[in-house]
């Protein structure tokens, strides 16, 4: 682990008194669209600071990304638990009532109007998708996180569908708490942060939606980037144009930066435990917009090197 943890540079609230903020998509305009878990919504914030509902989608809307239409597109695992402890917005094991299992939906965001693409791979119900990313194929990757029980633990997946919801593919079962997924600079690898272990995996592609195998130890084919030390839980990320991922680090209260090869170049600050999403956006993508859950608050600082431009992230 590195010896120092770096403070992010040129930080400001973006927005505040948010309900478990997640998924932000940042656009051409300065304006960041992002998931609120808890109030059940895709909402709009705002370059000075306002924040606009764009749909009441119900269950837990969690991942959120831009697709080639220019339709939002959804994780929606279906419905979380929350409690507040010493002035932090936790999830808690369970799950509300009426919930029966998680769904992929796309959203128009000028009407607000919802689609369900997927609830199920073959037989299997999909439990609480996560976080999606799309490649230049106009398919997405996105991760089934599972369900959390007082009990026991759902297991999760991951997974690639097309956008027009004709087709999904499993890539990698079971994985443990899948959350964070994103594509390396040529898009021929896909990486997938485990919440609960605190490692990232890496997923070399053959062709889209398919995934050499690595053989046992590994558990699902995924090669292993890196475990970090310690107590620390990953949440979603995001990959910079050098190809290193950014993956927000809850615990340790921090945004991850691991290189391809699987070295910890460094930690920075967020102060927030419940660090949860990273996304890039401004002129030269050097602007980090990060969810603080635990906060509430949708926080912007200067990163040094520029993120890697979504495949449809921001409607250039």
């Amino acid at each position: 682990m590195p010896s120092v943890v770096a403070s992010g540079e040129g930080r400001k609230i973006v927005a505040e008194g948010l309900h478990f903020p997640e998924g932000p998509v940042a656009l051409v305009d300065g304006s960041v669209y992002l998931v609120e878990i808890e109030r059940k919504t895709v909402s709009h914030c705002l370059p000075g600071g306002g924040v606009e509902i764009v749909a009441d989608l119900g269950g837990g809307p969690n991942g959120l990304a831009t697709g080639p239409d220019g339709a939002l597109y959804v994780c929606n695992n279906g419905g979380f638990l929350f409690v507040r402890q010493d002035g932090i917005n936790r999830v808690r094991p369970g799950t509300p009532e009426g919930y029966t299992g998680g769904w992929i939906e796309k959203l128009d965001p000028a009407t607000g109007k919802s689609q369900i693409l997927y609830d199920r791979y073959g037989d299997h119900r999909l439990v609480g998708p996560n976080d999606l990313v799309f490649d230049r194929f106009g398919g997405f990757y996105f991760t089934d996180f599972g369900k959390f029980h007082p009990r026991y633990r759902m297991n999760g997946g991951l997974y690639y569908a097309k956008a027009d919801g004709s087709s999904i593919v499993e890539v990698a079962y079971p994985l443990i708490t899948p959350n964070g997924v994103g594509l390396s600079p040529d898009g021929e690898t896909v990486y997938v942060a485990e919440t609960e272990t605190g490692r990232l995996w890496a997923f070399e592609l053959e062709e889209p939606g398919r995934a050499k195998r690595f053989p046992y130890p590994s558990p699902h084919g995924g090669r292993i980037v890196i475990g970090l030390e310690g107590y620390q839980r990953l949440d979603s990320l995001a990959v910079d144009v050098f190809g290193n991922i950014c993956v927000a680090t809850l615990a340790s209260a921090c945004i991850s930066v691991v290189s391809p090869s699987g070295q910890l170049l460094r930690q920075v600050a967020t102060g927030d435990p419940l660090t949860t999403n990273i996304c890039f956006g401004g002129p030269e993508m050097k602007t980090a917009y990060v969810t603080l859950s635990g906060w509430g608050q949708l926080i912007a600082m200067d990163w040094p090197d520029p993120g890697l431009r979504l495949a449809y992230g921001d409607g250039r």
